[in-house]
């Protein structure tokens, strides 16, 4: 496997990624274990952010000891099912700022549409973590990382809970420089460009629309 791509391994991680697999895990349920994997998943891919050297006292003393820069972290989820993933970096970084891009997947070529885009002006400025639960074809983690280029993000880093080998292959091959996190590296896509085993839909599993 590439220096830039990492497999995380947790059996924590992997018993809560089996649940999120299980079709009788109910909304409620699906969305709460994704801000705990989401949880498990930032306290890797965060593990090397800027810090600075803060004087604070404690009950015996006065000491200067580091703080993780959190104004210069951006989470950015690809609307809809990256939402599931915000508040679980959230709960790490409270004070990061929140970017959103929004991409529609076509039920026939499976081609990615964009719908919206809002991101903080001085992005080039912030270190951004790129959220999705599912990495298939590649199609919109490829896009959504054109889209921050474009607003001037220079240091991203793209965070998925399921990856299929096919999104991995054609996502490190467009962006060979941006590091990726991954909870578990699946078999293959279907025909109908879902990751098998996967979990279905992740978005209607999350938000309780149809699931698939």
């Amino acid at each position: 496997m590439d220096d830039n791509i990492f497999i995380i391994q947790h059996p924590l991680l992997t018993h809560k990624i089996s649940l999120l697999r299980d079709k009788e895990t109910p909304t409620a349920e699906f969305r709460h274990i994704v801000k705990e994997i989401a949880i498990l998943e930032g306290y890797e891919a965060l593990r090397d952010v800027e810090t600075k050297m803060v004087e604070i006292e404690t009950p015996i003393e006065k000491t200067v000891q580091p703080m993780v820069r959190s104004s210069k972290l951006c989470f950015v989820p690809i609307l809809r099912a990256g939402m599931g993933m915000v508040d679980g970096f959230a709960e790490l970084v409270p004070n990061a700022i929140v970017g959103h891009i929004g991409l529609y997947r076509d039920e026939v070529t499976h081609e990615p549409h964009p719908y919206y885009c809002k991101l903080p002006q001085n992005l080039s400025e912030k270190e951004v973590f790129l959220l999705d639960p599912m990495l298939a074809t590649g199609g919109s983690a490829i896009d959504a990382v054109k889209t921050l280029r474009k607003h001037g993000a220079k240091k991203i880093r793209f965070v998925c809970i399921i990856a299929a080998p096919e999104g991995v292959k054609a996502f490190h091959a467009a962006n060979p420089d941006i590091p990726l996190y991954i909870g578990a590296l699946d078999r293959e896509l279907n025909d109908a460009a879902y990751i098998c085993p996967g979990l279905g839909d992740a978005g209607d599993r999350i938000f309780g629309t149809t699931v698939r």
